[in-house]
């Protein structure tokens, strides 16, 4: 019987293309396994058979992940796929406020009427009034070091600006493509206070909602640029506006319009362009539907939001796979071992891996399990959800 996924927006059919005959792909299934979305919002409870959402770009602020983590379905992002797309978009933004590309555009289209000895006249007598500064030699300063903040950073490397960054979780292998001219500062008081244009690229949580506000920005050099391609949210709207106002900022360059952010002259926003290019789009679709179909099909964690990473290939002679997602609580693996040896089973492979609030056990035997015994493991009050994988 086929795994059954529902596609929620337009995905990349470069993507779709990973799925064989073994999954049945379709916006009108009413009963899905497995959910691809990229912007729609998604409460995984209305899905009774839910076992996975796969999210083909890097913010799940759409997704219901707590009701998803209660309930055992994994929840899988794309980090990384869209980085370029954000990177490149980031400097063209940044070079036109620099430039006054927008201004000098608005200039040049009024000038159409005239003759090209008139219009020389006018472009000589007007262009002071756009003359913007070079980025060369500016500091940036980037928060997040991610996979999207560490091609930020080394594009600021690559464009002559002295960068300092600051994460505070770094991943090893962002920090190690990390540019060696780049500085990573031990907080982000130290980036804030240097940096003559500042760019945010961290993901929206509890911890960051609202974190840029007007005590944030109180280190921040008078007349600094603040980028926001990461979420809206991120920075207080009302601070952000009343440091403008103030000269604080002389700029506010964001993805993420509002109308009170679009009357500001002193705002420039594009529409949620970050990760909208051909390539972005085709990358974020292969990723997340290469981790929906491993996951279906082998029971394979990457990229989760809310589980921990864990993949085990399985060798040919196993048949089934049990699948055990529990509370990460002491003796669970013990408990589950003794359980299985109990009824007869004898486990040839026993994988485990914990992100400190979910444990997720992949267990292959030879051997099937039978309906009462996963029900059995099931029951218990620190086990989340059980699953039954036949190998082919």
């Amino acid at each position: 019987m086929a795994y059954r996924i529902k596609v929620l927006n337009s995905i990349a059919p470069e993507g779709l293309k990973v799925f064989d005959a073994d999954f049945a792909v379709s916006a009108d299934e009413k009963d899905p396994e497995g959910l691809l979305v990229r912007s729609a919002t998604v409460d995984t409870d209305q899905f009774a058979s839910l076992l996975a959402v796969a999210r083909a770009g890097a913010g799940v602020n759409n997704i219901s992940v707590g009701k998803a983590t209660e309930k055992g379905v994994c929840v899988l992002n794309t980090p990384g796929a869209n980085a370029n797309a954000v990177k490149e978009l980031v400097f063209v933004m940044l070079g036109m406020f620099a430039r006054n590309i927008l201004r000098g555009l608005s200039f040049c289209r009024d000038l159409t009427q005239l003759t090209d000895k008139e219009l020389e006249e006018k472009i000589e007598k007007g262009k002071s009034a756009y003359r913007g500064f070079e980025i060369a030699r500016k500091v940036l300063g980037v928060l997040g070091l991610g996979k999207i903040g560490t091609l930020v950073a080394n594009g600021g490397v690559e464009r002559g600006m002295h960068v300092i960054g600051f994460d505070p979780h770094p991943v090893l292998k962002n920090i190690h493509q990390l540019s060696p001219q780049a500085v990573c500062a031990d907080t982000s008081y130290e980036v804030v206070s240097k940096a003559d244009i500042l760019t945010l690229h961290m993901p929206l949580s509890d911890a960051t909602r609202g974190m840029v506000n007007r005590e944030f920005l109180k280190p921040f050099k008078k007349g600094g640029v603040l980028v926001n391609f990461s979420r809206g949210a991120i920075c207080n709207e009302d601070d952000i506006v009343a440091a403008l106002d103030e000269g604080k900022l002389s700029a506010y360059i964001t993805d993420f319009p509002t109308a009170r952010l679009m009357q500001h002259e002193r705002v420039l926003c594009t529409p949620h362009l970050g990760a909208s290019t051909e390539e972005s789009e085709e990358n974020c679709a292969i990723m997340a539907c290469n981790e929906l179909r491993a996951y279906l099909r082998l029971g394979h964690v990457t990229h989760s939001v809310n589980f921990p990473t864990v993949e085990s290939p399985p060798d040919r002679s196993f048949t089934n796979r049990l699948i055990v997602i529990n509370r990460d609580v002491p003796k669970m693996i013990g408990w589950i071992s003794q359980t299985l040896g109990e009824h007869g089973l004898n486990i040839e492979s026993y994988r485990n891996e914990s992100n400190g609030k979910i444990g997720y056990n992949i267990i292959d035997l030879r051997s099937d399990v039978p309906a009462a015994l996963a029900e059995k493991i099931g029951g218990n009050p620190n086990v989340v959800r059980t699953r039954v994988i036949k190998l082919a």
